[in-house]
């Protein structure tokens, strides 16, 4: 395995949150419930870990900075121009499927 520095390491990283962050940015057909019905995460759980990474850092920071942030757009522009309303179908996936706290 490539012996990489930790400065390496949080390049990389970041490159890859970024290119992920963009990735879902284009993707606004894909709704937040199918990602958290596949993959258990979505654009808002990615703004959440954003928000507290900056909180551990020191930074206080509002869910609506942390969403915009993530989204490219303040949340309820995007929810307007792109959310549509899950089917039962997804909502029943969802609630056997959503993460227990």
């Amino acid at each position: 395995m490539t012996q990489l520095s930790e400065e390496q390491r949080l390049a990389f990283e970041a490159a890859a949150f970024r290119r992920l962050v963009e990735h879902l940015r284009r993707r606004s057909d894909v709704q937040n419930i199918d990602l958290m019905n596949l993959a258990g995460f979505c654009r808002n759980c990615l703004s959440n870990w954003y928000r507290e990474a900056a909180e551990t850092s020191g930074i206080a920071m509002s869910k609506e900075e942390s969403r915009e942030i993530i989204y490219g757009m303040p949340y309820e522009e995007w929810r307007s121009r792109h959310q549509t309303d899950a089917s039962a179908e997804q909502k029943t996936a969802f609630e056997r499927n959503r993460p227990k706290e």
